[in-house]
């Protein structure tokens, strides 16, 4: 490998599907596991950007964090607070709510951000369009995933296989390391 960068995370499935865009580009992602409280902010943007200086402030490594927020469109909650809310508010409860709504849209946003080597960082988002399903599928190990879908498909995240649409949700990825190829 040409070049190495880390990603902040401890999770090694997040690193083998950094890898799989990265490694294309003749980059190593490595794992950087640090104990960085995660700021409450609106949006997942800031909470990567915010997570990611914190890190290249404690490492001078460059650094990648990334952060992913759930809205039911209608509702526009609960967003980057999706990890609280999915504790508290059963699959079960969801779909009652969901039910009451005028429409089933739902999105992910997900954001990176990429501090380089000198300290400057890079932001990147997008969203990916879902939709709420009207019965509960899937394993019972997870939570809401077994009521998402993307659009026009007939499976719930929870039916489908980890590789399943790896692409959706790399984007970022894509574009950090095509920004780090172009880097003299």
């Amino acid at each position: 490998m040409t070049s190495q960068i880390y990603l902040l995370t401890g999770n090694q499935g997040k690193i083998d599907a950094a890898n799989l865009i990265f490694n294309r580009y003749d980059i190593q992602v490595l794992p950087l596991d640090l104990d960085i409280p995660e700021i409450q902010a609106p949006s997942s943007v800031e909470i990567a950007r915010a997570m990611a200086l914190e890190a290249f402030k404690r490492t001078g490594k460059p650094v990648i964090r990334e952060d992913h927020s759930f809205f039911i469109d209608e509702l526009g909650f609960p967003g980057p607070f999706m990890a609280y809310i999915d504790k508290a508010i059963s699959v079960e409860q969801l779909l009652k709510i969901v039910d009451t709504l005028e429409s089933r849209d739902a999105h992910f946003e997900l954001a990176a951000c990429y501090v380089d080597a000198h300290g400057e960082a890079h932001d990147f988002s997008y969203s990916v369009p879902i939709t709420i399903g009207h019965e509960i599928k899937g394993t019972d190990k997870l939570r809401w995933e077994r009521l998402m879908m993307f659009k026009d498909d007939t499976k719930t995240f929870a039916e489908l296989d980890k590789d399943d649409r790896a692409e959706v949700w790399t984007k970022n990825y894509e574009q950090i390391a095509e920004l780090i190829r172009k880097a003299p």
